[in-house]
């Protein structure tokens, strides 16, 4: 990443920028649903980049639906059955992928109906949210947004990663978290979330991000 070019940018600016790039993008399947990941630690926010970018398209008339990955996580007893700190479990099993899958994928595949599913499973309270299904008309845009998003072959059609150098995630990352910081050293060892993906944001200072331009 040391040769990689970043420029300085507003929060605002990246979700106008961002959603101009996705009204051209063509999903490689021939699927009528772009398909984005918004990959980052909890401490990253990438919920809130999410957010900004559906808010662009919604100006510019084009529908989206964000998706956190938060809200398919499996029941507490699947997640935590080795323990409330286990990090192999926490790498490998807290998200319910199957359920992602079937409930979000599926349905935006080349032959599906558009209805997806916007949430299944409320941590915090560790029972079904009972969410209704929502249609995302053909054209509308999935804005799925999570840590460790990049590791599980989703069909992706643009990935933006929003990276923080490990000082800054362990800064701003709770203390009642921070055993979670060695799933993403791992994560970027076995993953190099910020050499593959599409889009780089630099978020060591929330107040001032860059991004890699490349072809957005």
């Amino acid at each position: 990443m040391g040769r990689v070019r970043f420029d300085a940018i507003t929060w605002d600016r990246l979700g106008d920028l961002l959603a101009d790039r996705l009204l051209d993008l063509k999903p490689a399947d021939g699927s009528p649903w772009p398909r984005v990941a918004i990959d980052g630690a909890p401490a990253a926010h990438p919920g809130d980049l999410a957010d900004r970018v559906a808010e662009a398209l919604r100006v510019r008339g084009r529908a989206s639906r964000v998706v956190d990955a938060h809200g398919f996580l499996r029941p507490a007893s699947v997640r935590l059955e080795y323990g409330h700190q286990d990090l192999d479990a926490y790498y490998d099993g807290w998200l319910d992928t199957g359920a992602l899958w079937r409930e979000v994928f599926n349905p935006l595949e080349p032959d599906g109906d558009g209805r997806v599913l916007p949430d299944l499973w409320d941590p915090v309270a560790d029972r079904a949210t009972r969410s209704a299904y929502v249609h995302l008309p053909p054209g509308g845009v999935l804005l799925l947004h999570g840590p460790l998003l990049m590791r599980h072959w989703f069909p992706f059609d643009l990935t933006v990663h929003v990276l923080m150098s490990p000082p800054a995630l362990r800064r701003r990352t709770p203390d009642a978290d921070r055993w979670t910081l060695p799933a993403f050293e791992r994560y970027e060892r076995e993953t190099d979330p910020a050499g593959t993906a599409d889009v780089v944001i630099r978020a060591d200072d929330p107040r001032h991000p860059a991004w890699n331009r490349g072809t957005a």
